[in-house]
């Protein structure tokens, strides 16, 4: 059954979720579809860019996370947007090259054997094998408390080696260290199978956007809209349409539906003003306890390369990185001094595929959103001064340094969700997706192929 005429549907925001909203509802046969996008460019957390040459850098989304039942790689196959890999390409083995504080270089049977270990202990997080003690531990303590338990634990790099695990996974996570992480509610994510891996082509991330694009009529998404006021409660039989949208500038949206595509973290700034009425409680809730972190990429563009060939990225180790239990509880009692020490939170410098003079920087949390106050000078003289420190090498001034900004974007504020410690993943994520309670009865009987009789 075809959707009723003259229905209205407004989806806020044109990142890849409400670009798939609105292009399942167009195929579906609905014919009002207004996108509201608060910035001047489609995508949201994509953000495809060209600042060295022809060749993308992605200051957003990186990677295809799996392959089977993934929407977006079966896109990617569908549209011919995946990387056509070279036959006559000249193939090198590459490694990461781990230093510790000092500038001594790691033997890497050492450091896979505790990679492997690290691996294993998030993999029965993932996989909900973990007992019932540890229903409201942080994902740092479980893991401390297990590699305590390992032989590996009495070497004198091992355990700083282990610290670099977890700041690393702290990029997976959005999180300003995994003490703030619950370790039981890991196994609520689910993990499609196949390859983890950065398989787009020359398009990078952005023809996926495009791909979404093309399918919606002309005009249907209006940009520069940020949206202010949603009136999602109002009489019908006085205005017509339950919702009211209202935007910067006095323009607004009349709409039987309303699909809320904008981040968590937007959310959590905008929220109690956003919306008239009030959120219901559960979804006020919900916003509060579910986590929203940053994780920013710093981009270093060197006029040549100074790294072996067989480098895939530096990596740092620290005697006393954030992600120790000790470093990490002084700094609660201490607040602001880890801002002294902010670049401690960078994991490493890896490469960058079709850039063979760019490394690319990570970094997460509280320190990622200090990071983003600096000037990109500033933030370039002090990456240059830990890979000189770590590996000895000779390594020059970058000819430009990039880094992404995602904490102090007003339309995101930060990156992606986490689940805090102590936070039921299923009913706070349930409570903020749930449609809006209707106040009254709408004009619209359910219908195969109609929308919820929900106002948003």
């Amino acid at each position: 059954m075809s959707p009723p005429s003259g229905v209205k549907v407004v989806v806020i925001g044109a990142g890849l979720a409400g670009l798939s909203a609105a292009s399942t509802l167009v195929k579906a046969g609905f014919q009002h579809i207004q996108v509201l996008e608060a910035m001047g460019r489609p995508g949201g957390r994509v953000h495809t860019t060209r600042p060295f040459g022809q060749d993308i850098i992605e200051l957003g989304a990186n990677w295809i996370h799996g392959q089977e039942g993934n929407p977006l790689f079966l896109l990617a196959q569908e549209q011919d947007l995946l990387l056509k890999e070279s036959s006559s390409a000249k193939t090198i083995t590459s490694t990461d090259y781990f230093f510790r504080e000092g500038g001594r270089q790691l033997p890497m049977d050492e450091v896979e054997q505790v990679r492997a270990l690290f691996n294993k202990l998030t993999a029965r997080a993932f996989d909900s094998h973990l007992k019932a003690k540890h229903s409201t531990q942080s994902l740092g303590g479980y893991l401390d408390e297990k590699f305590s338990q390992s032989p590996l634990a009495a070497s004198e790099d091992n355990p700083r080696i282990f610290e670099w695990c977890k700041r690393t996974e702290c990029t997976d996570e959005a999180s300003s260290s995994l003490y703030d992480v619950s370790a039981l509610q890991l196994s609520e994510y689910v993990t499609l199978k196949g390859e983890f891996f950065n398989s787009l082509g020359p398009g990078g991330y952005q023809a996926l956007v495009d791909t979404l694009l093309i399918s919606l009529p002309l005009e249907t998404v209006l940009y520069d809209s940020p949206v202010e006021r949603i009136e999602w409660a109002l009489e019908v039989e006085i205005h017509k349409h339950p919702v009211k949208v209202l935007c910067k500038g006095d323009q607004y949206f009349l709409a039987d539906h309303v699909i809320i595509t904008v981040p968590l973290g937007y959310l959590k700034e905008n929220a109690q003003t956003m919306f008239k009425p009030a959120l219901p409680k559960p979804k006020t809730d919900a916003i509060k306890r579910l986590g929203f972190g940053t994780v920013d990429k710093i981009y270093l563009r060197f006029k040549n390369r100074f790294w072996p060939d067989d480098c895939a990225g530096i990596q740092l180790v620290w005697d006393a990185g954030p992600e120790d239990e000790k470093v990490y509880q002084q700094s609660q009692l201490n607040d602001g001094a880890w801002r002294d020490t902010w670049y401690k939170k960078i994991c490493g410098f890896d490469t960058v595929a079709q850039h063979p003079n760019v490394l690319c920087g990570w970094i997460t949390g509280r320190e990622a959103q200090h990071m983003e106050s600096l000037d990109e000078k500033i933030v370039g003289e002090v990456c240059v001064r830990l890979l000189r420190s770590f590996t000895g090498w000779s390594v020059p001034e970058p000819a430009q340094v990039l880094m992404s900004t995602w904490g102090s974007e007003p339309f995101f504020h930060g990156s992606y969700s986490y689940i805090p410690a102590g936070v039921d993943a299923v009913k706070e994520q349930h409570a903020l997706a749930s449609p809006f309670p209707r106040h009254r009865k709408g004009r619209h009987s359910q219908a195969k192929g109609e929308l919820q009789d929900l106002p948003c």
